[in-house]
C-alpha cells in the first residue's frame, strides 16, 4: 500500500469525522477533551499510550485507528520493532483476525517510511 493510499484513507476518515463534529459539536468536543486528557504523559508516557492504542485498534479491526495510532506512535519516537511488537500482542489476544489487521500496521509503517 502506498503513502497516497494510506493518506487517502486517513483523509476520508478525517473528512467524515469533521462532518460528524459539525453535526454533533458537543459530542466531538467531549471526545477530543477525553482523548487529550488520556493521551498526555502520566504514569505512562504518550509513546506507551500510543502503542497501547495501536494494539487495541488492531484488536478492534479499526483500520483508520491503526493508521492514526501508527503515525502517532512514530511521532512519539516508537521504533518499527516496538510498533510491530505492540501489534503482535493484539494478535496473541485475538488470534487470526488480529493477524490480518497486523498486516495493516505493516502497510502503514511502509507508507510512513516513504514519507521520511
Amino acid at each position: 500500500m502506498s503513502t497516497a493510499d494510506v493518506d487517502a484513507r486517513m483523509n476520508e476518515f478525517f473528512e467524515y469525522s469533521a462532518k460528524f463534529s459539525q453535526q454533533f459539536p458537543e459530542i466531538a468536543k467531549n471526545f477530543m477533551g477525553l482523548m487529550g486528557s488520556v493521551m498526555q504523559d502520566g504514569a505512562l508516557g504518550a509513546r506507551e499510550k500510543e502503542l497501547i492504542s495501536l494494539g487495541i485498534a488492531v484488536g478492534l479491526r479499526c483500520v483508520p485507528c491503526i493508521y492514526a495510532h501508527t503515525r502517532a506512535a512514530l511521532g512519539q519516537g516508537a521504533s518499527r520493532e516496538q510498533i510491530l511488537e505492540a501489534a503482535s500482542v493484539a494478535v496473541l489476544m485475538q488470534g487470526g483476525p488480529g493477524m490480518a489487521h497486523a498486516a495493516e500496521v505493516m502497510k502503514a509503517l511502509d507508507a510512513f517510511a516513504e514519507q521520511g
